[in-house]
């Protein structure tokens, strides 16, 4: 990916921001998905992930980007629970391929980093208006 003008310190954090709110997002759906349940193994929700790619314009400038969203590798879990009305013939449902605890971590993580980079916009907004008031 490239972009038409040079990046600077706006661009590299909105673009970091933009990939945490990837990552915040597909956290809070497999979140919200970690308690569901399926008849079969391959209707059983499985994490997501984004995959993060690097982007710059020159060497020594660059910023994140989401390349894709990709499945993880947290297989789904078979439980028997014959009371179930999605219930096989054998009683067992398909839970959900997500370990809440890592998705957690994950979501306290990836908002740290957000409001890192807010701060990083917060410094250089201060700092470009101290340096216009010092030509007044």
């Amino acid at each position: 990916m490239t972009m038409a003008a040079p990046m600077n310190v706006f661009d590299i954090a909105g673009r970091a921001m933009s990939a945490q709110l990837v990552r915040l997002n597909t956290t809070a759906s497999n979140l919200a998905n970690a308690g569901s349940v399926s008849a079969t193994r391959d209707g059983a929700f499985r994490a997501l992930k984004p995959v993060f790619e690097s982007v710059g314009d020159r060497p020594g400038v660059a910023t994140v980007g989401v390349s894709r969203v990709v499945q993880a590798n947290v297989e789904p879990v078979k439980r028997h629970s014959p009371g179930h009305p999605l219930a096989d013939a054998n009683g067992d449902v398909w839970e959900a391929g997500v370990d809440s605890a890592a998705e957690l971590v994950e979501m306290v993580e990836s908002a740290r980093q957000y409001q890192n980079n807010v701060q990083v916009l917060q410094t250089a907004k201060t700092l470009t208006l101290d340096t216009l008031r010092l030509g007044q």
